[in-house]
């Protein structure tokens, strides 16, 4: 009987235990409960910036000048704009930069050196972006990133001599 008391204790020391267990497994629940619900609802690194869809073809001409672009689904985009291996837009006007289904356009390359805006360079790597956000505004020297809310690439394509 004594051997009894010392290993279980007394009624007054016995419920310390279940109280404090009790009052650890709510807290586990309430952070279980509240890291669930982040995923779930979308709130995690991906905050600000979700991905952007749309389905878009790049296809160089048979001497490696030219590309036209064409856009097959638009999905959540706001446009679709060609980038250059600096980031930089490459358009000269707006018709450069598809906004819609089935619009397409053709970035004439110089065949020789360097490109200036809107065209392809002699020997380059480009990358075509769905973006959403606004390009009306973009002058030269400015990233993608820095006048768009959010991109994703959905299509690339090289130049040649």
């Amino acid at each position: 009987m004594q051997w009894t008391k010392k290993l279980i204790g007394s009624e007054e020391e016995r419920a310390v235990s279940p109280v404090i267990g009790v009052i650890l497994m709510v807290a586990i629940t309430v952070i279980l409960a509240a890291v669930i619900a982040a995923f779930v609802l979308d709130m995690g690194d991906s905050m600000g910036s979700g991905n952007v869809n749309a389905v878009a073809e790049a296809e160089t001409d048979s001497g490696g000048y030219n590309a036209t672009i064409s856009v097959s689904k638009m999905g959540n985009a706001d446009g679709v704009a060609v980038v250059n291996s600096d980031g930089e837009v490459v358009s000269n006007n707006s018709d450069d930069i598809l906004t819609a289904t089935g619009q397409e356009t053709t970035l004439d390359g110089v065949g020789t050196g360097d490109a200036d805006k809107g065209e392809l360079a002699k020997e380059g790597s480009y990358k075509v972006y769905a973006f959403q956000g606004d390009l009306d505004d973009v002058e030269g020297g400015e990233t993608l990133s820095e006048v768009t809310e959010s991109s994703s690439e959905v299509a690339s394509f090289e130049t040649e001599n």
